[in-house]
C-alpha cells in the first residue's frame, strides 16, 4: 500500500489463514493478486520478464552455450532489460571447470551450481511457522544485531521486518530518521534496545530483495559503519 499497488482497504485485510469459504475475503486476495501478479517482487521499479530466467534448464544449459550467443540473443530481444539477464553470466562463471578448481571445489560433490537451490527444502518433513521465540531469547544476551531491506522489495517487505521487529517488545533507542551516503538520503533507520541488547533497522533506498545488488555504495557504507559502532 505505501508504494501505492493496493488500496489502503486491501491493505488492511487479514489474510494469514482465508477461510475458503469467506466469499470478501476471496474476493481481496483476488484484487491483490490482479493489482501485484505482473509486479517483479525483488524490486517493484524493474521489469517482470517473462521470455527469460537465469534457470540453466530454461536455457537448454549445455557446454557449448556462451556469452557472446547470449549477449547477441539480448540484442534481437524486444523486451526491455531485465536484472536476471545479469544472473545467466554466474552460472557460466560458477559451473567453469576452471573456477571450480581454483576455488577448490571437489569433483563430483555437486552436479552443477544454481543460484537458488530449491531442491534443499525436500529434505525437510516439518515447516517451522514462526521463530519468533528464538528472536526473543536472543534479546536477552549481550548482543547487537542489524537488520536491513531494500524499501522497493516485495518479496521480503520492510513493513512486515517492522512488525516482527515491533512483536520483540524493544525499547526504542533513537526515532526513525535518514542516513546519509555522499550527501543524499541513502534510507531511513532506527534502533531498539534491551539491557546488553541492541538492534539497528535499516532502510536502504531503492534498494530491492538483494540490497547490495542494487545499492553497493550505500549497503558499504552502511555495514561498515555499524561494525565500527558509529550510528548508520
Amino acid at each position: 500500500m505505501c508504494m501505492a499497488l493496493i488500496s489502503d482497504t486491501l491493505y488492511e485485510g487479514e489474510y494469514v489463514q482465508v477461510d475458503p469459504s469467506n466469499a470478501p475475503c476471496v474476493e481481496n486476495l483476488q484484487g491483490v493478486t490482479e493489482c501485484t501478479q505482473k509486479i517483479y517482487y525483488n524490486q517493484i521499479l524493474e521489469p517482470k520478464c517473462s521470455t527469460m530466467s537465469p534457470n540453466p534448464k530454461i536455457f537448454k544449459w549445455d557446454q557449448n552455450f556462451n556469452g557472446e550467443d547470449f549477449l547477441d540473443m539480448l540484442h534481437h530481444s524486444t523486451e526491455p532489460w531485465c536484472r536476471t539477464y545479469n544472473y545467466l553470466f554466474s552460472f557460466i562463471w560458477a559451473n567453469d571447470k576452471t573456477v571450480q578448481n581454483a576455488l577448490h571445489v571437489r569433483e563430483g560433490t555437486v552436479k552443477g551450481w544454481e543460484k537458488c537451490n530449491q531442491s534443499i527444502s525436500s529434505n525437510y518433513a516439518h515447516d517451522v511457522r514462526t521463530s519468533i521465540d528464538y528472536h526473543r531469547n536472543l534479546t536477552k544476551k549481550n548482543l547487537r544485531a542489524v537488520v536491513y531491506g531494500g524499501d522497493h522489495d516485495m518479496l521480503i517487505p520492510y513493513v512486515g521486518t517492522q512488525e516482527w521487529i515491533k512483536s520483540l517488545n524493544l525499547s526504542v533507542d533513537y526515532q526513525w530518521r535518514p542516513w546519509f551516503v555522499n550527501g543524499q538520503v541513502a534510507g531511513y533507520t532506527n534502533a531498539y534496545t534491551r539491557k546488553a541488547y541492541s538492534l539497528t533497522f535499516v532502510t536502504v533506498k531503492g534498494a530491492g530483495h538483494t540490497a547490495p545488488e542494487y545499492k553497493p555504495v550505500e549497503c558499504l557504507a552502511m555495514i561498515d559503519r555499524w561494525l565500527a559502532y558509529y550510528y548508520v
